[in-house]
């Protein structure tokens, strides 16, 4: 009986809230960090159009700024993801 009483004890309870959206997803942010880099590098070194070699300095340093937080980012959203999938594999093997 002690083990009974001590699973139920050790298990935390599930609190009720708000379905998940994509938006919380981890990887939400780096893939909208990495379009807008995509968007940037195109604008400042592939397209050729007058109106926009104006403005091809700030496509640049925006593409090297963006560059930088996607790789930060993604790596953060990875290994969070990864952290999120591993959990319920622990708690299934903490049980038996």
């Amino acid at each position: 009986m002690s083990k009974i009483e001590s699973n139920d004890s050790d298990q935390k309870p599930v609190e009720p809230g708000p379905p998940p959206t994509p938006f919380d997803h981890p990887l939400f942010l780096p893939v909208l960090l990495l379009g807008f880099s995509i968007w940037f590098g195109y604008d400042g070194w592939i397209n050729q159009d007058p109106e926009m070699l104006e403005h091809q300095d700030f496509n640049r340093y925006g593409f090297a700024v963006l560059a930088v937080l996607t790789a930060w980012f993604g790596y953060k959203g990875v290994s969070e993801w990864k952290a999120s999938k591993e959990e319920p594999s622990q708690n299934s093997a903490q049980d038996q």
